[in-house]
């Protein structure tokens, strides 16, 4: 990548208009995601953070607008042509497979890189064979970086709900994306929970070098660890600015933050 391309957006999504019917869920945002940025999604329950997230990767195809991923207008393109290009998503349940083991789950997130099929897998030929190892290796290193390695084998139902989450974000690295979008990743854990899963997004973000847009309703962990702040209220966006700068946003504060000036 030359340095040129670095100052330009990874991800630019332009005037975003989103309809269910008569419902308006989102109107009009445009936002922009940096190489290596971390970026928060805030605001008020039904304010359409989830809703932008779906039309980023994929999963809901905007009514009006457009959606550029490294350069390729990807808005109007199946989920799994999304997932390909590098975009990687988790939702706020983990959907993850309960009686499957922690290794297990983790490689479905390598089935899109594999190029065995049901038969070749089967009759396990050498290639096959070679091929399963080599997504193992990095299926292993995730569980390492995650500090999963003692659960590998241990049925993902067994487990607390913060483990379980930290195995979603596992099978979404093992998809190896250029971003990540994360939908309320620390939903129902307690402190300690949130400040690891905290730690490892900031280190997903250090050491793979790719961009982290992440929806948290925990203003201690977005002013903390976010480089910038996008606000969304009634489906429109109110701000796009610095933590600091957005913690002093007069409209923010009425509309979410909950002091009123």
């Amino acid at each position: 990548m030359t340095e040129a391309q670095r100052h330009l957006p990874m991800l630019e999504a332009r005037d975003i208009t989103l309809k269910f019917g008569g419902v308006t869920a989102l109107s009009n945002i445009s936002i922009d995601i940096g190489h290596q940025e971390l970026v928060a999604l805030i605001g008020p329950n039904g304010a359409g953070k989830s809703s932008l997230l779906n039309v980023l990767s994929g999963f809901y195809r905007p009514s009006e607008g457009s959606v550029r991923f490294e350069g390729k207008n990807i808005g109007r393109w199946p989920v799994h042509l999304v997932a390909q290009a590098g975009l990687a998503r988790t939702f706020q349940g983990t959907h993850l497979l309960p009686h499957m083991s922690v290794l297990d789950n983790i490689m479905v997130g390598r089935y899109m890189h594999m190029k065995s099929s049901l038969t070749t897998a089967f009759f396990y030929y050498p290639f096959a064979h070679r091929e399963e190892l080599a997504h193992r290796a990095v299926a292993e290193e995730i569980l390492s970086f995650l500090e999963l390695e003692h659960l590998r084998h241990h049925p993902v139902g067994t487990l607390g709900y913060g483990m379980r989450k930290r195995v979603d974000l596992g099978r979404a690295l093992a998809m190896e994306p250029r971003m990540l979008l994360l939908d309320e990743p620390m939903a129902g854990m307690n402190v300690e929970e949130k400040e690891d899963l905290a730690r490892f997004i900031l280190d997903i973000r250090e050491s793979r070098q790719i961009p982290v847009v992440l929806v948290e309703h925990d203003m201690g962990v977005v002013m903390d660890i976010a480089d910038r702040v996008i606000v969304l209220n009634f489906g429109r966006k109110i701000a796009d600015a610095s933590p600091a700068a957005v913690q002093q946003d007069q409209q923010v504060i009425a509309a979410y933050l909950g002091v009123h000036a």
